[in-house]
């Protein structure tokens, strides 16, 4: 299974960029993708930005891995706490 994270485009120089997301910054490649200007929403996956996202989906997409993170940390599922 792949995991693609939705990252803000803070910096940009040609085709590198660098992207952050809950605070960890990343440098990625733009190879990929046309269009993508400071402050797109990007998914990224192995370093590269495999698609543009709108700010809502990105911010959804964003709380729920964090969701799965806390419940991964604590044990929880719906399994524990029905």
């Amino acid at each position: 299974m792949c995991l693609g994270i939705p990252m803000k485009i803070v910096e940009m120089d040609g085709q590198e960029a660098v992207a952050i997301a809950g605070g960890i910054r990343k440098r990625i490649r733009l190879d990929l993708l046309d269009g993508v200007q400071m402050g797109d929403f990007v998914l990224i996956h192995t370093g590269y930005a495999i698609e543009k996202l709108d700010a809502e989906e990105a911010r959804e997409t964003l709380e729920l891995i964090k969701q799965v993170y806390r419940a991964g940390m604590t044990g929880e599922t719906e399994e524990t706490t029905s």
